[in-house]
């Protein structure tokens, strides 16, 4: 299974708000040849680190591709940039934000890091990942969702759309 997670919390011009711009990536890394071929309900949550930066709109998709990890992070930013993503800052907001979380289950620590480093921190991935995919287990802890959604770090808020 491949899972990219997908958030935005500024608007894209031509495109709208967050709740557009998530829609049209996931229509974007299909045309770009990515299959899509699983999609989580769409959360809303607040930054991570908080900050007074707007809120997010996160999900994940399982995608199928031929492409390896690299070449498929290559891709992701890609369409990032499309959508007028500059990396200035760390943790910066964006109109676009995707993710590469799990690929294959590789474990892998040159880029791109895999599973996604801070993946099992973030509520506004577990979340969503939990209705994507329930019985999925960190590669490297061998944690349930469950397990990882119980450890972590409080204050974090994440609902549903």
């Amino acid at each position: 299974m491949i899972l990219v997670g997908v958030g935005s919390n500024l608007s894209v011009s031509g495109i709208g708000g967050p709740p557009q711009v998530v829609v049209a990536a996931v229509r974007a890394l299909a045309a770009e040849g990515l299959a899509v071929v699983a999609q989580s309900p769409w959360y809303r949550s607040a930054p991570v680190p908080a900050s007074d930066q707007p809120w997010y709109v996160n999900g994940v998709v399982a995608v199928e591709t031929d492409l390896d990890a690299a070449a498929l992070l290559t891709l992701l930013h890609r369409v990032e940039t499309a959508f007028g993503r500059v990396r200035r800052e760390v943790n910066e907001a964006r109109g676009l934000d995707l993710d590469l979380l799990d690929h294959h289950g590789q474990v892998r620590t040159e880029v791109p890091v895999l599973p996604h480093p801070r993946m099992h921190q973030r509520a506004f991935v577990l979340l969503p990942l939990r209705d994507l995919a329930p019985g999925w287990r960190h590669p490297v802890s061998g944690l349930d969702l469950a397990a990882l959604i119980a450890a972590l770090p409080p204050g974090q808020v994440t609902e549903p759309l």
